[in-house]
């Protein structure tokens, strides 16, 4: 922007300076927090999100196999008392000696 008087030139020139310098400081010193921030992370043994949800799925398709087994092992139980319920509805009804 070019006006007539050289002082408010000079002083617009130094405002935008000003303000890119106080840009590059921003941006330093949000690298600066955000490096120390994923030190102190790292130090603490923390997860980031893709990791924890990568176990949050596999903790979840583990649980989804365990609920299944759980219930074949269930129907297998239940089968196994149902044939010896058989077994020994025949031993009981099974050929008997005439009492005398």
């Amino acid at each position: 922007m070019q006006t007539k008087n050289k002082i408010l030139d000079d002083i617009s020139q130094i405002m935008n300076s000003a303000m890119g310098v106080a840009q590059g400081a921003r941006d330093e010193a949000q690298n600066a927090l955000r490096s120390v921030v994923d030190r102190m992370l790292a130090d603490r043994n923390l997860v980031n999100r893709e990791e924890f949800e990568a176990v949050r799925a596999m903790v979840q398709k583990a649980r989804e196999e365990n609920d299944a087994l759980h219930a074949r092992l269930a129907a297998l139980e239940g089968q196994l008392r149902g044939s010896a319920a058989v077994s020994a509805d025949e031993r009981s009804s099974g050929p008997t000696t005439p009492s005398l």
